[in-house]
């Protein structure tokens, strides 16, 4: 149990890990008819890739308004994000009410809630749809704790106040425990394929700083495999234009849920878009995603210092 509460732990945190930068950016002009938000991170704030919106497809840099208007138009966005980083949940809130302003959102989908809160969700949307803010959101959400309410609050709080739903589409403790004791088999070619578990059982034998024991590996798989799986299946059954906001790791389209995506055989895969925030001196690989923001980054931190 102890193994598995830390490894859940790092899982949480290893979605949202991107290797180093390498190479230089090109400047990019950013046109919006609304301010963006100030930048909190305390580093790279000198970084000359700093507010950079590079489109991974052809390799330039884009402006804004042409962000804004391929997002607008795709059934499903992915947005990718470092979960202790609050720029990311500051251009998240942004990025949702500039597509409000463009077309009538169908749902958002969010990782950092389960698909066992979805009832609790829907009350307090009801709750406030007749004028009423609970007094304390995160009780009435049941929010986990293991997801830093300050980090989440002014999202969140834009999100249950509008009229299309918000869900949830991560998977309860309970339900990681049963995967964990007994690893169902996956279905699917492309979610299945040895270089997508490889690469992901590498990702998580560095995230549990290599201590992880070869024995836990493929239970470990399973659970990070099956919330993206879940992710999928509730995206794919959301009114839409759908959005979900989830680590990066989750939302690539090599590894994480696009992969479930063509697994479950949706015709709208062709059709989805992906944006990855990244801190200014990591990257994101060509091919991982459409679209990535370039934003200041958090104090680095060694999780592996007191293992």
């Amino acid at each position: 149990m102890r193994w598995f509460l830390f490894a859940l732990f790092a899982l949480l945190s290893a979605c949202q890990l991107i290797p180093k930068q390498q190479g230089a950016a090109v400047p990019v002009t950013v046109v919006t008819e609304q301010p963006l938000p100030e930048w909190q991170s305390p580093r790279e704030r000198d970084n000359p890739r700093l507010g950079y919106i590079l489109d991974l497809r052809s390799g330039a840099t884009i402006a804004l308004s042409q962000l804004l208007t391929e997002l607008a138009e795709a059934p499903l966005v992915l947005l990718g994000e470092k979960h202790d980083n609050a720029d990311h949940h500051a251009l998240q809130l942004w990025l949702i009410q500039a597509l409000e302003a463009r077309r009538t959102q169908g749902s958002v989908v969010m990782e950092m809630l389960t698909v066992t809160q979805q009832e609790a969700i829907n009350q307090v949307q009801s709750q406030l749809r007749e004028g009423s803010m609970p007094e304390d959101l995160p009780a009435a959400l049941s929010w986990d704790k293991g997801w830093d309410w300050q980090q989440y609050d002014e999202l969140v709080t834009h999100l249950v106040q509008q009229p299309y739903p918000l869900l949830g589409a991560n998977l309860n403790r309970d339900g990681l425990m049963a995967i964990y004791r007994n690893p169902p088999e996956l279905i699917g070619t492309e979610s299945t394929r040895e270089d997508v578990t490889q690469r992901l059982s590498e990702q998580i034998r560095e995230s549990h700083c290599n201590k992880l024991p070869e024995t836990q590996l493929p239970a470990m798989l399973a659970v990070q495999q099956q919330r993206d799986r879940s992710m999928a299946t509730v995206l794919l059954d959301a009114a839409r234009p759908a959005l979900l906001i989830a680590g990066a790791y989750h939302v690539r389209y090599d590894l994480g849920v696009p992969l479930h995506i063509r697994d479950l055989q949706a015709p709208v895969a062709s059709q989805q878009r992906v944006l990855i925030f990244a801190e200014a001196d990591q990257d994101v690989e060509a091919g991982s995603a459409d679209f990535v923001w370039y934003t200041p980054a958090v104090a680095a931190k060694d999780y592996c210092a007191d293992l």
